[in-house]
């Protein structure tokens, strides 16, 4: 089971620019993840507006839990952060810090957009002091690049469309491409929802199956709040599934 959570982070966030603006203040969604026919967690995200370095800014947190029989014999506490400009929906600050059995990891990440630098600092070890480091145009965190996906308007969003980003995953640039590959509707806990069906593609080998063995879907409308994330990785699957939302900005349209 070691680093399902870590997993789900990666799917979950690897959904240029562009400004945020249908994110409610306070906004809370929570998934509950399977591995298999194993319960084997949860991973929630929440918003609040706030000011970072005199700009406004989107604080999103991301926290990811083993739960029940998978707790007790592998215990995961992750935490991400990520200050994300309301103007560009680009990253200024982002954190890294987990706790899975008995690895530990806290990275603090700053973004300099001007430069293209970022300064990669190791919490754990304090005694290897930061990194100035080569960045990319229009670099994205693994929390930004799902708002960013997600500030997106509708049109932005049709079947055919590919968006192509590169994001900042631990103490590395990973590229990736994604694909909508169209609209069909999905049946949820609260109901039937009409979703975007979307395909990243990933890097095959090490975890997942093939390089495009995840699909996820997010609500067709102007939240695309994630509904359900499914993966097929080297040693059986993964699915994450919404179970709980909070402050939505835009209601959502389920029909039972």
């Amino acid at each position: 089971m070691k680093k399902i959570l870590t997993l789900f982070a990666v799917l979950l966030f690897i959904l240029g620019s562009a400004q945020i603006d249908n994110i409610a203040d306070g906004e809370s969604i929570t998934l509950r993840i399977h591995y298999g026919f194993l319960n084997a967690g949860t991973a929630n995200l929440t918003t609040k507006q706030t000011v970072y370095k005199g700009v406004p800014h989107l604080y999103v947190k991301g926290t990811g839990q083993t739960t029940g029989a998978v707790k007790a014999f592998f215990k995961v506490e992750d935490l991400y952060e990520s200050f994300i400009s309301t103007e560009t929906g680009l990253p200024s600050f982002y954190v890294r810090n987990v706790r899975e059995g008995s690895y530990r990891q806290h990275l603090e990440t700053v973004f300099n957009h001007d430069n293209n630098t970022l300064i990669l600092t190791d919490k754990k070890t304090p005694a290897n002091g930061s990194k100035v480091l080569k960045s990319v145009k229009g670099v994205q965190d693994m929390l930004s690049c799902f708002y960013y996906l997600r500030s997106k308007s509708p049109d932005e969003l049709k079947a055919g469309t590919i968006i192509n980003m590169n994001v900042w995953i631990d103490d590395e640039m990973f590229p990736f491409q994604l694909k909508v590959v169209g609209a069909e509707d999905l049946k949820t806990k609260f109901g039937t929802i009409n979703c975007l069906k979307i395909i990243p593609s990933v890097k095959s080998g090490r975890v997942f199956k093939e390089k495009e063995g995840v699909t996820m879907w997010v609500s067709n409308d102007a939240n695309h709040v994630p509904m359900l994330l499914k993966a097929e990785l080297a040693v059986g699957s993964l699915k994450a599934s919404i179970d709980d939302y909070k402050n939505v900005k835009y209601p959502l349209k389920f029909t039972k």
